[in-house]
């Protein structure tokens, strides 16, 4: 018998209809001796739903991420409280559906758990995993469903921010020291991109921690990049798979060979490309400032108020002028913090001290990632040569110990996909 955490996202149990079909998965588990703990998260849009109502009430409108503006004067604690009942609801209808079709559940709530994080409400909190007690499961051999909430030391519902079921859900499979944590969503597994981009793009059966932590956080929507930290800091082999796939599908039960993509260590890898994938994203604005002092300390003024503003930067670029006295300052921030940075940086203009602020949006960020790049040499000279033929112009580079990252105009971020995919040998391999 195995320990399994089972996670199902908002297209999952969208309705009841998608609801029984979770359940029949669960059912299956179940009626394999598998121990089972369920994290759901709210119907598909109910979220939108209960922002919405939130803005209502308080008279603000929320940030594309679910935030709210952060000069409104409203109550975290109780925006959470209602954001939070979307996990509720769901959870109890899973619970019951399991009941009629003869399998002993219950619902959990994150508070009831217990689920413990930091204090910090409306934006996204961090949860200890180790918190979650294992006697709860081990008891309880028939399924359960938490929601994805937890309780901070304030005693007060705290959430995990858009995508946070996903990090409930390893958090509690770390906690309960579960063999898997098994990510039900509406795709049958990682691939090597986007398969609505390139057509020859296919599943990986496997992949690194360290390669789904770069694809998550440069454009691949399948996995929340905090839940992928954790699933590596803890050791979580982490299944991804589709909760549309008939629920007697099958593949090995004890890996899920088949039946989707398990991300795990490296060396749990026999073969390994030197790319594994090609991310893209459209989400990332530019913002560059003119003539800025070339001095010490002005970098610290330019970015530390951007910090102090929760706006996160990603790639960063600086050109010396000739005469050394000024330079410009390129780099990326989410396209959805674009306005927000600019007037930050108007504000510290004077204690900054540059010439002109320029924002665009038009760009898109296109990156090969691989473990292999730490055996194999030549590989941003491959790139950029075949960028280069195809007449991309690259604006920007950032890179990592396994991964290669471009900044384009958007007008080329498929063709620039399709060329680098290609290139590493990942059409239909």
């Amino acid at each position: 018998m195995s320990l399994l955490v089972l996670k199902f996202g908002g297209t999952s149990v969208a309705d009841i209809d998608r609801i029984r079909s979770v359940a029949a998965h669960v059912k299956r588990e179940h009626n394999a001796g598998n121990a089972c703990a369920v994290v759901v998260s709210a119907m598909a849009g109910q979220t939108n739903r209960l922002v919405a109502w939130v803005e209502e009430a308080w008279g603000y409108k929320a940030d594309g991420d679910g935030g709210a503006d952060v000069s409104a004067l409203y109550d975290c604690r109780e925006y959470d409280a209602v954001v939070s009942s979307g996990e509720q609801v769901t959870s109890g209808l899973l619970a019951l559906v399991l009941q009629s079709m003869g399998v002993s559940a219950r619902s959990w709530q994150g508070w009831q758990i217990p689920v413990h994080t930091d204090d910090a409400h409306q934006r996204p909190a961090s949860p200890a995993s180790r918190s979650t007690r294992r006697q709860r499961c081990s008891v309880a051999k028939s399924p359960f469903a938490p929601a994805s909430k937890a309780s901070p030391p304030n005693n007060r519902i705290a959430t995990l921010g858009r995508g946070g079921s996903d990090t409930s859900a390893v958090a509690l499979a770390a906690a309960l020291q579960a063999d898997r944590c098994d990510i039900y969503t509406d795709v049958d597994g990682v691939y090597t991109t986007d398969p609505r981009v390139v057509s020859k793009a296919h599943r990986l059966d496997r992949i690194s921690y360290e390669e789904m932590l770069e694809m998550a956080s440069q454009g691949a929507k399948v996995l929340q990049t905090r839940s992928v930290e954790m699933a590596m800091q803890w050791s979580v082999p982490v299944l991804v798979r589709s909760s549309f796939d008939a629920p007697d599908m099958p593949g090995n039960p004890d890996t899920g060979e088949g039946i989707g993509t398990l991300v795990c260590h490296e060396d749990e890898i026999m073969e390994q490309n030197v790319v594994s994938g090609i991310a893209y994203a459209r989400d990332e604005a530019k913002v560059t400032l003119l003539k800025v002092a070339d001095k010490p300390g002005v970098a610290a003024r330019v970015f530390g108020p951007l910090s102090d503003a929760h706006i996160n930067v990603d790639m960063i670029v600086q050109n010396v002028s000739e005469d050394g006295k000024s330079t410009d300052l390129t780099f990326t921030v989410q396209s959805a913090d674009l306005d927000r940075a600019l007037e930050v940086l108007k504000s510290a203009k004077d204690e900054i001290g540059y010439l002109d602020l320029r924002g665009a949006t038009d760009i898109a960020k296109v990156s090969a990632i691989g473990v292999g790049m730490r055996s194999h040499a030549g590989v941003a000279a491959q790139m950029f040569s075949a960028l280069a033929e195809k007449g991309i112009n690259i604006e920007a580079i950032s890179t990592s110990e396994i991964k290669i990252s471009v900044l384009i105009d958007a007008a080329y971020a498929e063709l620039a996909v399709r060329t680098l995919h290609t290139l590493f040998g990942l059409d239909g391999a």
